[in-house]
């Protein structure tokens, strides 16, 4: 059999002749997602999958916050600006493809909390609101716990001020 492309038969000689054997297939169309059709390509920021990563995964019990000591360092300055608005994608990194998304998350957990659940649940919530909201199809979704919350452990000094014995 001679392999040929395109749309058309292929033929097969044998002893009684030439004999029809059937016909290949053109080269597959392009698939047809939300994203990319056969009108026009829609290409998704890696800022948007990041503000909707951030909001998803804050949006389940358990989470304190999210971001490593560093950037909660940074984000605790910001705050105190006047004006400044906290970033939604704080502790949220994002690899988007042409219709495919992964996410990694740094996550402080409150303690008391299990974890294994707290990051399933993290990971389902995640899931389901980038591929809602942006039609993109997230292959991993990777969960980095850096810390503990502690209730009382970052309240301000001042509040709790042991009084003076000297005056």
């Amino acid at each position: 059999m001679t392999p040929t492309t395109g749309n058309v038969q292929v033929n097969e000689k044998t002893a009684a002749g030439e004999q029809t054997v059937g016909r290949t297939d053109a080269a597959p169309a392009k698939k047809d997602t939300g994203l990319v059709t056969a009108q026009g390509t829609t290409t998704i920021a890696d800022i948007v999958v990041q503000k909707v990563a951030g909001l998803a995964a804050r949006e389940v019990r358990g989470v304190h916050n999210l971001g490593g000591g560093a950037a909660r360092a940074f984000g605790a300055i910001r705050d105190r600006i006047p004006g400044a608005s906290a970033s939604i994608g704080q502790g949220v990194s994002v690899e988007i493809g042409e219709t495919q998304a992964a996410v990694d998350l740094e996550l402080v957990v409150e303690y008391g909390v299990a974890i294994a659940e707290l990051a399933r649940a993290v990971r389902r919530n995640v899931i389901t609101a980038i591929e809602q909201m942006t039609g993109l199809e997230v292959v991993e979704v990777n969960i980095n716990i850096n810390d503990v919350y502690i209730p009382g452990e970052d309240d301000d000094e001042s509040s709790t001020a042991v009084p003076s014995r000297v005056v």
